[in-house]
């Protein structure tokens, strides 16, 4: 996000980020090296021209780059579907990368593929783990990568919350995994997931599936509704979580003091292809 951020912005404005160890385990599936090797096995497997690659917005600079490089997009969680629209519309396939879980519920829930219709690319085997033929028969190819936070929500923590509250509401993320959106009753995106509490009944209940300090202010914010963790274990999202009050005070006062800490910078030629694919998302309709 803070690589994104400045991507995005101009050259008179600097991006800090608090604490550097705040990344994302899920983008740190996917790094270019990786990548650029998976698109080698699409070549090798005569497809790399019917595919587009899609990131989500949680991956790295040079990942935006490889997709803005390649003919393709970033997305959100909130426009996944249009993004994967646009993309169909220029090419048979898409690589979407580096959430598999977000990419095979939009696919299979909002677009209509079949389960049959999507592969899972493992960087870590040969070729993926796949061969060649199943390449070719893909619509889409699934980066083998997840939040760790969402994907530790499971088919059981929907049947144990129903059975513990009844008459509760399932409202989660589409980063959670196949088994878990078709169990819920709800599935959107962070902005779904306010704005369905907001416009909620007083009195209702709701279990959420998301990132913890998420649901904690959800539940606070509307007290006149039950909300709580899906799953009865916490889990917060520990890189999110280095983002905290020390080291946002130590960042604001270093830039008072004229002292400019964390500054994130991407370099011209990866801010140039990021801002590519970047810009295009911003473009969907």
């Amino acid at each position: 996000m803070a690589e994104s951020a400045d991507i995005l912005t101009s050259d008179t404005q600097k991006v800090v980020l608090p604490d550097l160890a705040a990344g994302c385990s899920m983008a740190d599936m996917a790094t270019f090296d990786q990548v650029e090797e998976a698109w080698e096995a699409l070549e090798d497997a005569g497809i790399a021209d019917t595919v587009v690659p899609i990131t989500y917005m949680n991956s790295s600079a040079d990942i935006k780059a490889f997709c803005g490089r390649h003919g393709g997009a970033v997305c959100t969680s909130s426009n996944a579907r249009r993004a994967l629209e646009w993309a169909f519309e220029q090419g048979e396939k898409v690589l979407f990368l580096p959430d598999q879980h977000l990419g095979r519920n939009t696919a299979v829930l909002e677009l209509g593929l079949s389960l049959d219709d999507c592969v899972v690319y493992n960087p870590h085997r040969p070729n993926g783990g796949l061969t060649e033929q199943q390449l070719r028969d893909a619509k889409m190819i699934l980066w083998r990568g997840h939040c760790s936070v969402h994907g530790r929500f499971t088919a059981a923590c929907v049947d144990e919350v129903r059975a513990r509250i009844p008459g509760v509401n399932v409202l989660v993320h589409p980063e959670c995994r196949h088994e878990v959106v078709l169990k819920a009753d709800h599935i959107g995106s962070t902005e779904y997931i306010i704005k369905t509490l907001e416009q909620a009944p007083a009195g209702s209940s709701w279990a959420v599936g998301t990132e913890l300090n998420l649901v904690k202010r959800l539940a606070a914010r509307f007290p006149d509704k039950d909300v709580s963790f899906l799953d009865r274990t916490v889990c917060y999202c520990s890189t999110m979580n280095r983002i905290d009050l020390p080291h946002l005070v130590m960042s604001l006062e270093s830039l008072a003091a004229g002292r400019v800490v964390n500054q994130i910078t991407v370099d011209p030629d990866t801010t140039h292809w990021a801002k590519v694919a970047l810009d295009r998302m911003l473009a969907l309709p």
